[in-house]
């Protein structure tokens, strides 16, 4: 087109085409008037009733679309071939057309005031399902929005997350593309540029788009452009080759044979119209004769422009030779020819066949299996339009029919650029995509894709790579969602699914392992019988038992020897009994806690060890009423004699049995699993239950512990040869100093080792016992019995 100027004082010049002629629509514009011969020829669809046509050449063009329009509302002004005079003429009741969505926004806009339908072959945008804006626009192709959802969901099927993007400055390339990033944001696809530009721009923009795709760090382009569009692009990358690139192209492009000499674009994969077969229309394309074509200036035009030569001496033409008369259209190689596919020349047929059954609808009626029509009522446009609303039919196979929107069901094909054996590049279509059909089933892939190169590996196009498990993502500052870093999982957590965006903590009985995604069972820890500590403490528990019945042996041997009668040989038999149940209580605190164990261990011990001192300190009483008893006139011992003895003994265990009971009835000790000590191990521990309880027992041993020593020590210095005060008195001092230092060891010691410590005060505080106050009489029973005499015990040790 050139530019015009307007004064508005004459009649503006009319406007005319500009550049060669489209061979392609020359196609489409034949398909159509093959699909109206063939209804007229037939008698079942329309019986009675020829369609009429008229055809015009909108160049591709806004405004000449839109004159377009104002003529077929208006009047009618033939620029193209006219079939048979229709006795109603004048009167359009229907347009198929554009092919371009532009063009067709402005002319559904005008012949839309008017109720004409528009059924269109090739306008995808998806604004054009506004039915508030365009209320009388149909299509017979599938809307944008559709093929938008399938390449979207078909990136990520590939599991691209960064991507270019590139699209036509028009309604087409801008809707698309607008639909196809917003279903892209929804699976999680970013984009890392998004370019326009128009076959009308100046060279440096398409430069400068180029440019950008070819320093882009995506592997992958999505192109949502027209063809017109998408072969300047082409041609500027063909200039400096780009790094490879897997190119996704939307089905105004993908699917054009034209552009498979671009080798560099070879794995390009997208959405295209169904393939089609239109039995008869090639030979029906090929039947132009000089003749016919004479009779129409878009068809000299096309027929010059295809064989390079002047149809008419005196054509003003670019062309100086004249055609001879032997130019054979089986021989030209043109989209004009092609019909290996016929993708949207199928949708020119159906639209075509889509008014005819609405025509039929608005002026047949049907009786039995007759159609009557009424040949003489005039059809108004209005009523084809109710009609079109309605349609559903099936032609060659092809279903055809309108939503609410007036958009048909989405079906796609899903093609790869594959290169043959030959080593030429051909369209090999690869899968499916029914919108009609369930979700999960309508994308499916039936053979194997070609990549970018030829590579036969999916090719990757990620802005960070995917965070294995372990680790969890930490976006980047400023960039897009896809880009970001993989940080370790903190201490204590895990993840366990590739791209976690965040690490979750385990159970509270759980441990990360090493690589930190998945939760093992913490491993539990107390003290075992299977571990050197265990093996050794029990050890010296069961040795010492067996000292104190060794010991409790020597001395019913030698039970009526002198030193042995000498020291209340009941008290001391029962002092080694209440030792040999100190050494084996101790038992009780190795091993896996349980309910009996933990109510055992503690009570077994609390009650045997005031058995002890009980014991020691009925020795001690001894010792003191039997100096006192030596003295003139003294009568102590009847008051402490071995009733009152035994008395004692009974008497100061019961109140320790009385502790234990309220304890174990009120709040017992129960088995626990500590899990704060350690973050990585279970503690299998015995909890107290009562503090004051624990304490109370500890206490009483304590005071016993104290008042025994306080009365050895006043009868240390008894002037005995062999006084058994002293040995009292280094066994307390032993049994006060363990006990003491026990408590802070025992507060500070963590997990087993508490349990360690409580055994090891058990087992110090009785050995110190039973050495302190036995070994000595052992020595003189079994290696100086010369001294195990009355006469020896009974000297005076001198002053």
């Amino acid at each position: 087109m050139h530019t015009v100027k307007h004064n508005y004082t004459t009649m503006p010049e009319r406007l005319r085409c500009t550049g060669s002629i489209d061979s392609h629509e020359v196609h489409l514009s034949r398909a159509m008037i093959f699909a109206i011969e063939e209804i007229n020829n037939s008698t079942e669809l329309l019986p009675g009733i020829k369609l009429g046509y008229h055809i015009y050449d909108s160049c591709g063009s806004v405004p000449v679309a839109v004159n377009v329009a104002f003529q077929l509302s208006n009047g009618l002004d033939p620029v193209f071939y006219t079939g048979d005079n229709c006795s109603q003429s004048g009167m359009v009741m229907a347009v198929v057309g554009e092919s371009g969505s532009t063009p067709s926004i402005s002319m559904s806009r005008i012949i839309g005031l008017f109720n004409i339908p528009q059924v269109s072959h090739f306008s995808t945008c998806a604004c054009l399902s506004n039915k508030q804006q365009y209320p009388t626009f149909f299509r017979t192709v599938p809307s944008d929005q559709f093929q938008a959802d399938a390449m979207a969901k078909l990136v990520k099927h590939f599991g691209w997350t960064w991507i270019g993007a590139v699209r036509s400055d028009s309604d087409y390339g801008n809707n698309g593309m607008a639909s196809f990033l917003d279903a892209a944001h929804r699976e999680g696809i970013c984009v890392e540029y998004s370019e326009s530009f128009y076959r009308t721009n100046p060279h440096s923009r398409i430069q400068r788009v180029a440019d950008v795709i070819r320093r882009s760090t995506a592997m992958v382009v999505v192109a949502f452009a027209a063809f017109e569009d998408v072969r300047l692009l082409l041609e500027e990358l063909s200039l400096d080759p780009s790094p490879p690139r897997q190119w996704i192209g939307s089905e105004s492009w993908v699917t054009n044979t034209e552009f498979l000499k671009f080798s560099f674009c070879a794995g390009a994969i997208g959405f295209g119209i169904q393939k089609s077969v239109i039995p008869g229309l090639r030979d029906f394309l090929l039947d132009l004769s000089p003749s016919k074509v004479a009779a129409s200036p878009v068809l000299t035009e096309f027929w010059e422009d295809a064989f390079k030569c002047r149809l008419v001496k005196s054509a003003a033409t670019d062309y100086e030779r004249l055609c001879d008369g032997r130019e054979d259209m089986k021989t030209l190689q043109s989209p004009y020819t092609d019909t290996s596919e016929l993708r949207v020349t199928n949708m020119v047929y159906k639209a075509v066949y889509a008014i005819a059954h609405a025509s039929r609808k608005a002026v047949c009626q049907e009786t039995n299996s007759t159609t009557q029509c009424d040949t003489f009522t005039r059809m108004k446009s209005k009523e084809v339009l109710t009609q079109l609303k309605k349609v559903n039919f099936s032609q060659n196979g092809y279903d055809v029919s309108f939503d609410a929107n007036g958009d048909p069901v989405a079906r796609y094909e899903l093609v790869n650029w594959q290169k043959s054996e030959s080593g030429s590049i051909e369209i090999v279509t690869v899968g499916q995509y029914d919108e009609s059909l369930a979700v999960g089933q309508k994308f499916r892939i039936n053979r194997n894709l070609t990549w970018v190169d030829g590579g036969t590996q999916v090719p990757v196009s990620v802005c960070s790579d995917s965070c294995p498990p372990g680790t969890h993502k930490v976006l980047q500052k400023g960039k897009p969602i896809c880009c970001f870093n993989c940080i370790p999982c903190p201490e204590g957590e895990i993840s366990n699914a590739t791209d976690s965006p965040e690490c979750f903590t385990c159970p509270k009985e759980f441990w990360p392992n090493a690589e930190r995604n998945t939760c093992l069972p913490k491993p539990v820890e107390f003290l075992s019988y299977n571990e050197v500590l265990g093996i050794i403490l029990a050890a010296f528990s069961v040795g010492g038992s067996f000292l104190a019945i060794i010991t409790a042996a020597v001395f019913y041997r030698h039970r009526t020897s002198p030193i042995v009668r000498a020291n209340n040989s009941e008290l001391s038999f029962l002092l080694l009994f209440s030792l040999t149940l100190c050494f084996l209580c101790s038992l009780t605190f190795i091993g896996a806690p349980s309910e009996w164990s933990c109510m055992l261990r503690h009570t077994a011990f609390g009650i045997t060890f005031v058995l002890c001192m009980s014991c020691v300190l009925g020795k001690t009483i001894v010792v003191l009423m039997a100096f006192r008893a030596t003295l003139p006139g003294s009568n102590v011992m009847k008051w402490f004699g071995p009733p009152q003895q035994r008395m004692t003994v009974v008497s100061l265990t019961f109140i320790q049995v009385l502790i234990c009971t309220l304890w174990l009835g009120l709040s017992p000790p129960f088995p626990v699993k500590n899990l704060t000590i350690y973050k990585k191990r279970i503690i299998l521990e015995c909890a107290l239950g009562s503090a004051v309880g624990f304490w109370a027992v500890l206490g009483y041993i304590g005071l016993l512990a104290v008042f025994c020593f306080v009365l050895a020590v006043l009868a240390r210095k008894l002037p005995d040869n062999f006084n058994e005060a002293k040995l009292i008195t280094f066994s307390m001092l032993i049994f006060c100093a363990v006990w003491i230092t026990f408590i802070p060891a025992y507060l500070s010691s963590p997990g087993k080792y508490t349990v360690a410590v409580e055994i090891f005060a058990i087992l110090a505080s009785s050995f110190g016992l039973i050495l302190c106050i036995f070994a000595p009489k052992c020595f003189i029973i079994l290696f100086k019995p010369e001294k195990n005499t009355k006469k020896h015990l009974m000297n005076k040790i001198p002053s």
